[in-house]
């Protein structure tokens, strides 16, 4: 009896506490507001291209709040949702909707993009863009959760603000414009890179849509003509086949790849850590006919001993079969010069970002006290006319901007030194009334004034 009351009571506050049919909307309610943010035209196009110019100029400056913005703009959700709900109900026009307005929300996106970065300036690749080439586990279970958050959210009646933070978290905008660099730049493995991780995102945001959407026993679309609702049914189950299916494959291909290169970091990080030798650059090539790991070394010559005994421990790692290259001595007449000055360029691009941060706020500090000199240089010409007029008695001005330190304290004291020469003896009253017109004029409180 108490077992069963202590079930009851385990069951009870799981159901109160994540049941998600009790905050429900009405299924209809929600599928109608799915739909009206499938299509792709008038407002929305337009919004989309816009969109699209702000994530393009966030990824050229390098500016991340530019590109949240834009990824908070972008309605790119609509259609994807309304794919992975199309999918749940059987409504096979909104999956041919709701595709037809993906494809061309991607297309006059891509083509933005590849327009921005083909009349920009700024031709180099920022961090930005290119962490949108390479996509992945990690994508994957981002855009798998944040689906999941935004079809779940979607069905309550309170729907808070969730879309805009899935539209962030997946972040379908940024990879489109990387694909329209790719483009503008002619390098195809940026704009590959980029539409795999867009592809990826899209695909599993569908599936968690459809998950969600099944699991909630959404009502199916109701069809007259029971002939047409089994060829639609075989058509949805075909689509579904072939979506679930390649995510599977491509889940398993980057937790494949990502395990991979955790083992080969770790063991760069163990076995080639050499004194007076600095790992330049690495290659790890993981392919169906070839697994490889090329590290450049600068420094020192490593014995080939020690590489060889690296080598032997790589099994240990979980690389096995895997060829270990190792490039060094450059200096000598096999050095590929050209290939040294690349691997250089590489990683000074890759080191320098927070070094050129620090510089850049150097600069703007030092750029703030060269301002401020040069104002005190000008100064001194702008107080003769006004002092003329009101001290006709001063004959010559000099302004300084100097430290005044105490003997005691050692400690620097900032101050405007003011020198007059003046035709007549001043006194004590004329000098405080000066120095009362100078530090309203100067807006400055500390001014040490000396009159000859």
């Amino acid at each position: 009896m108490e077992k069963g009351l202590l079930h009851k009571q385990i069951r009870d506050f799981f159901v109160r506490n994540f049941g998600v049919r009790q905050e429900k909307e009405d299924e209809l309610e929600t599928i109608e507001s799915i739909k009206k943010g499938v299509e792709f035209k008038g407002t929305n196009l337009w919004v989309l291209i816009f969109a699209t110019f702000v994530a393009s100029l966030g990824l050229n400056t390098n500016s991340t709040a530019v590109i949240i913005g834009a990824m908070l703009i972008s309605p790119l959700m609509g259609p994807i949702m309304g794919f992975g709900l199309g999918l749940g109900i059987s409504d096979f026009d909104l999956i041919k909707r709701s595709f037809r307005n993906f494809a061309t929300a991607t297309v006059f996106s891509v083509i933005t993009s590849t327009l921005f970065f083909l009349i920009s300036p700024i031709s180099e690749a920022q961090s930005e863009l290119l962490a949108r080439t390479q996509p992945t586990v990690y994508d994957v279970l981002i855009a798998f959760f944040g689906g999941l958050a935004g079809i779940v959210a979607s069905s309550t009646k309170s729907k808070g603000n969730v879309i805009p933070g899935v539209a962030i978290a997946t972040a379908l905008m940024p990879p489109l414009c990387t694909a329209g660099f790719g483009l503008a730049s002619g390098n195809l493995y940026y704009f590959f890179g980029a539409f795999y991780l867009y592809f990826i995102n899209t695909v599993f945001i569908s599936l968690a849509t459809y998950m969600v959407v099944r699991l909630l026993k959404y009502p199916k679309k109701v069809f007259l003509d029971k002939q047409r609702e089994k060829i639609v049914t075989r058509y949805v189950g075909v689509i579904v086949f072939f979506t679930i299916v390649p995510s599977l494959f491509l889940s398993y291909n980057l937790i494949r790849t990502s395990y991979f290169n955790d083992r080969v970091r770790t063991f760069i990080a163990d076995e080639l850590s050499f004194p007076n030798t600095q790992i330049l650059n690495k290659t790890v090539t993981d392919t169906s006919d070839k697994r490889e790991v090329k590290v450049v070394l600068i420094g020192e010559i490593v014995p080939e001993t020690m590489i060889a005994n690296a080598r032997a421990k790589m099994p240990k790692y979980g690389l096995k079969n895997v060829d270990l290259v190792v490039q060094q001595g450059f200096g000598q007449e096999t050095t590929d010069i050209n290939e040294l000055k690349s691997l250089l360029m590489q990683d000074l691009y890759k080191n320098s970002e927070e070094v050129l941060r620090a510089q850049s706020v150097q600069i703007d500090s030092l750029k703030r006290d060269l301002n401020k000199y040069h104002s005190y240089n000008h100064l001194t010409s702008e107080l003769m006319p006004e002092m003329k007029v009101l001290f006709p008695y001063v004959k010559e001005v000099s302004c300084a901007h100097t430290y005044l330190m105490d003997m005691d304290s050692i400690k620097p004291d900032t101050v405007l030194l003011v020198y007059l020469k003046s035709k007549e003896k001043v006194d004590g009253a004329e000098q405080e009334k000066i120095k009362k017109w100078l530090a309203a004029r100067v807006e400055q409180k500390k001014i040490k004034l000396i009159i000859e």
